[in-house]
C-alpha cells in the first residue's frame, strides 16, 4: 500500500483515494485495515474500538450498520513471500465518514480525513443538485417528499438520543420546528392555513419550495443534535426551534417567499399512483416504417 505519509499537490483528497477500491459489481470500498494504516493507528485491537464507535452512530442515525461496515478477510505479508489470513472489514463511504469523526482528533491525518468526506459529500450534493435540475416539478416533488420521510426518520433518531422518547415529546419537538420557520404556526396551524382535511398529511401537500426548507431545516436541526450532543428534551425543542428560524432568516436575506405563504399543492398520493402507474405501463413497440 501507498506511504500514507506520501502527499500528492492536493492531499486532502487524494490520501484516501488511494485506498478506495471497486469490487466485482463496481462498487466502492475501503478496507479498515487500509485506513487503519492511513490514520495512524498501529494496533488492530484498538482500531476496533474506533470502528465500534462508527457503528454505534451509523445505528443511531437510522442505518443498518451490515450495509456499510462489512466483516471480510484480508491477507497480509508476513516475510519470506508468505500470507497469512487477518481479520478486515470492507467500507463504505458513509462507514469511512464515521470512522474519522469518531477517530483521535488529535491526529493531523484524521483532520484531513473528515474535510476529504465533507469535500466528497458536497461534490455528490452538486451532482444531485444537477440531476433535480433535469426533472419535472412533479418529479422534484416526489424525490422530495421521499428525502423528507428518510431524513425525519434520521431526525427522530437523533432526537430520541437527546431524550425525546414519547409520541407527545417528539410531537412537540416537531411542533418546534415548524413555529421556528413558519413565524409561530404549529403543525395543526398550518394544517388549517393550507385547509386540509383531517386525514391529510401538510408535506403531502406541499410544493418543492416548501419541502426543500424543510428539509433543510430537519437537516440542520439532527446535525447540530449530534455535533453538540445535545441533552434533554427541552434543549432538543430549542435546537428544532433554532434551525427553523436560521432557515426562514436565510429566506427572507433571499427575499424568497415565506412557506407559509406558499400556495397549496394538490396531494402528492395522486402524483406518486400516477408515477406507479406510468411505471408499470407496457412500453409501445416502435411503429415499423411502411416502405420496410
Amino acid at each position: 500500500m501507498t506511504n500514507p505519509t506520501d502527499q500528492s499537490p492536493d492531499p486532502s483528497l487524494s490520501l484516501f483515494d488511494r485506498i478506495r477500491q471497486v469490487d466485482k459489481d463496481d462498487l466502492e470500498f475501503w478496507s479498515a485495515r487500509d485506513l487503519m494504516e492511513v490514520l495512524e493507528y498501529t494496533n488492530w485491537r484498538n482500531f476496533k474500538g474506533v470502528l465500534l464507535k462508527a457503528q454505534i452512530a451509523c445505528e443511531n442515525s437510522g442505518h443498518d450498520p451490515t450495509d456499510h461496515f462489512v466483516g471480510a478477510i484480508k491477507m497480509v505479508a508476513i516475510g519470506s513471500d508468505a500470507k497469512r489470513e487477518v481479520e478486515d472489514m470492507h467500507l463504505s463511504r458513509y462507514a469511512c465518514y464515521l470512522v474519522v469523526q469518531n477517530a483521535d482528533p488529535a491526529k493531523e491525518v484524521v483532520a484531513l480525513g473528515q474535510t476529504y468526506f465533507a469535500v466528497q459529500t458536497r461534490r455528490q450534493e452538486v451532482s444531485d443538485a444537477a440531476a433535480m435540475a433535469e426533472l419535472t416539478e412533479d418529479q422534484r416533488r416526489l424525490l422530495l417528499r421521499q428525502r423528507i420521510k428518510l431524513q425525519n426518520t434520521d431526525l427522530a433518531s437523533a432526537a430520541k438520543t437527546a431524550g425525546v422518547i414519547t409520541g407527545q415529546d417528539f410531537a412537540v419537538f416537531q411542533n418546534h420546528g415548524y413555529r421556528g420557520l413558519y413565524n409561530g404556526l404549529t403543525a395543526e396551524a398550518i394544517h388549517k392555513r393550507k385547509k386540509l382535511k383531517k386525514s391529510q398529511h401538510i408535506l403531502d401537500h406541499m410544493g418543492t419550495t416548501e419541502l426543500a426548507a424543510n428539509l433543510f431545516r430537519s437537516t440542520q436541526a439532527e446535525e447540530k443534535l449530534r455535533r453538540d450532543q445535545v441533552q434533554g428534551k427541552d434543549a432538543a425543542n430549542a435546537v428544532h426551534y433554532e434551525a427553523g428560524v436560521v432557515v426562514r432568516r436565510a429566506i427572507a436575506e433571499l427575499g424568497g417567499t415565506m412557506p407559509e405563504d406558499l400556495p397549496t399543492a394538490e396531494s402528492i398520493k395522486k402524483l406518486q399512483h400516477a408515477e406507479k402507474k406510468r411505471l408499470a405501463a407496457p412500453k409501445s413497440k416502435p411503429k415499423k416504417d411502411e416502405d420496410e
